[in-house]
C-alpha cells in the first residue's frame, strides 16, 4: 500500500513542473524556439504550424564579441541559430555553382507534394477522368447518338478552312500526345512500375519525357492559331443564353438558334483557350527550372489583398524556396492538365459518336445543309445574306 502511494505521489511530481509551464505565460520566442507537443502533432497531421518565432531566431554575427576576445562568441550566432537560419533559407551560404537553388541546402516543402501526388492528385485526377466517361457512357445510352432531323439534301457549306483544319487538328493531335505521355508520367509509378517492373518503365519514362517536352511546342503554336482564327466568333451574346438554358435542344424540342460556334462550343473554346494558356505557362516553368517566379509573386500578390482571409483560410506560404516554386508548377500543371481533358473528353464525344455530321466539319471541312440549318440556323443565314449581297453587286 505505501508504495502504491509513493508511486502515485512521484506521478503527481513529475506532472506539477508540467502544470506550471503551461502556466508560467513564458511565450515560445522566449525560449529559443522550443517546439510544442501541438506543433508535433500538427506537423505530424500535415497541418500549418507558425514557425515565424523559429525563422527570425537565427542570432546577429556582428552583435557578439570578437572571436579573439576574452569570452569571444562566434559572431553572436549559436550553432542552433545558424542551423535554423539554413533550415528556413536565411543563411549566407556561398557556392561556387550558379544558379537560383545552389544555396538553398534544407527544403522540407517536398513532403507535402509528395504526399499530395501520390495520394489527392491521383485519386481525384482518376475519378475525375473515369466520372466523365462514365457520365458521357450514360449520356450515350439513354439518350443515343443525335441524328440529322431532317432530310438530307446532299449540299454542303464549307465550315472550315484548310489552314483552320490545320490549327484544330495540330492542337488535338499534339493534346493527346501530351495527355497520353503525362497520364505515364503521373500514374507511371503506381500504376505501370508494378506490371512491367522498374525497369521496363525507366526505359519507357525517358521517351515520353522526351516526347512531352517537344510536343509542347506544337500545342502552343496552334493554341495560338486556333486564338486568332476563331476568337471572333466566340464572343458571347445574348442568343447564347437561349441555347444554354435549353440545353442546346435538349430541353424545349428543336436546336436552339446558333451562330458559327453555339454557346457549348464556346465554352470549350474559352476553357481550352484558358486552361491551355495556363498549361502552357506552368510548362514553360517547369521546362526551364528556376527561370520563372510565377506562384511566388502572385502568392504575395494575393496575401497583399487578403484573398484568402474571404473564404476562411490562411495566408498562401511566400516566399517559396526555387524547389517549392517547381513544385507548386508541377502540381498546377497536373491539375488543370486533367480539368482540360476531361472537358475535352466531352468535345470528342460530340464530335464523333455523340453527333451525326459534326465529324465532316473537321475531316472535309463541309457540313450536310441539313445539319448546318437544324445546329447552326443563324451563321446558315449569315452566309446566304453574304452571298445574296455579292450576287446583288454583281447585277
Amino acid at each position: 500500500m505505501l508504495r502504491l502511494l509513493a508511486v502515485f505521489a512521484l506521478v503527481i511530481g513529475m506532472m506539477a513542473p508540467a502544470y506550471a509551464q503551461d502556466d508560467n505565460g513564458i511565450s515560445r520566442a522566449q525560449t529559443g524556439g522550443a517546439q510544442t507537443l501541438d506543433d508535433i502533432l500538427k506537423r505530424q497531421d500535415n497541418q500549418r504550424v507558425d514557425d515565424e518565432f523559429r525563422r527570425n531566431a537565427t542570432g546577429d554575427p556582428d552583435a557578439g564579441a570578437p572571436t579573439d576576445a576574452p569570452l569571444g562568441t562566434r559572431g553572436g550566432q549559436s550553432d542552433a541559430e545558424m542551423w535554423r537560419g539554413v533550415r528556413f533559407d536565411s543563411a549566407d551560404i556561398r557556392s561556387q555553382q550558379r544558379g537560383p537553388a545552389a544555396t538553398t541546402l534544407i527544403q522540407d516543402g517536398g513532403m507535402w507534394w509528395l504526399k499530395f501526388r501520390e495520394g489527392p492528385l491521383l485519386i481525384y485526377g482518376a475519378a475525375l477522368l473515369g466520372g466523365t466517361l462514365l457520365l458521357l457512357a450514360i449520356f450515350y445510352a439513354f439518350r443515343g447518338r443525335i441524328e440529322i432531323e431532317g432530310e438530307k439534301t446532299g449540299r454542303t457549306f464549307t465550315r472550315f478552312s484548310d489552314i483552320e483544319r490545320f490549327g484544330h487538328w495540330l492542337l488535338a493531335g499534339s493534346f493527346l500526345v501530351l495527355g497520353i505521355t503525362g497520364l505515364i508520367s503521373l500514374f507511371g509509378r503506381k500504376v505501370l512500375i508494378p506490371v512491367f517492373g522498374h525497369d521496363a518503365f525507366s526505359a519507357l519514362a525517358v521517351v515520353t519525357k522526351w516526347i512531352h517536352n517537344n510536343i509542347s511546342w506544337a500545342f502552343m503554336l496552334a493554341l495560338i492559331i486556333v486564338f486568332v482564327f476563331w476568337v471572333i466568333h466566340n464572343i458571347p451574346n445574348r442568343k447564347d443564353l437561349v441555347w444554354l438554358m435549353r440545353g442546346g435542344g435538349i430541353f424545349g424540342g428543336g436546336h436552339p438558334p446558333a451562330t458559327k460556334f453555339n454557346a457549348g462550343q464556346k465554352i470549350v473554346f474559352w476553357a481550352v483557350i484558358v486552361l491551355g494558356t495556363s498549361i502552357s505557362v506552368s510548362g514553360l516553368s517547369l521546362l526551364f527550372p528556376f527561370e520563372f517566379n510565377i506562384f511566388g509573386h502572385t502568392f504575395a500578390t494575393l496575401n497583399d489583398f487578403g484573398v484568402m482571409g474571404w473564404v476562411g483560410l490562411d495566408p498562401l506560404p511566400y516566399p517559396l524556396a526555387p524547389q517549392e516554386e517547381m513544385q507548386f508548377a508541377q502540381l498546377w500543371h497536373a491539375v488543370i492538365s486533367l480539368v482540360l481533358t476531361a472537358i475535352i473528353f466531352a468535345h470528342i464525344y460530340l464530335g464523333t459518336v455523340g453527333m451525326e455530321g459534326a465529324f465532316d466539319a473537321m475531316g472535309t471541312g463541309e457540313v450536310e445543309e441539313t445539319w448546318a440549318r437544324e445546329h447552326h440556323s443563324l451563321w446558315v443565314e449569315e452566309i446566304e445574306n453574304a452571298k445574296a449581297k455579292q450576287q446583288s453587286k454583281e447585277t
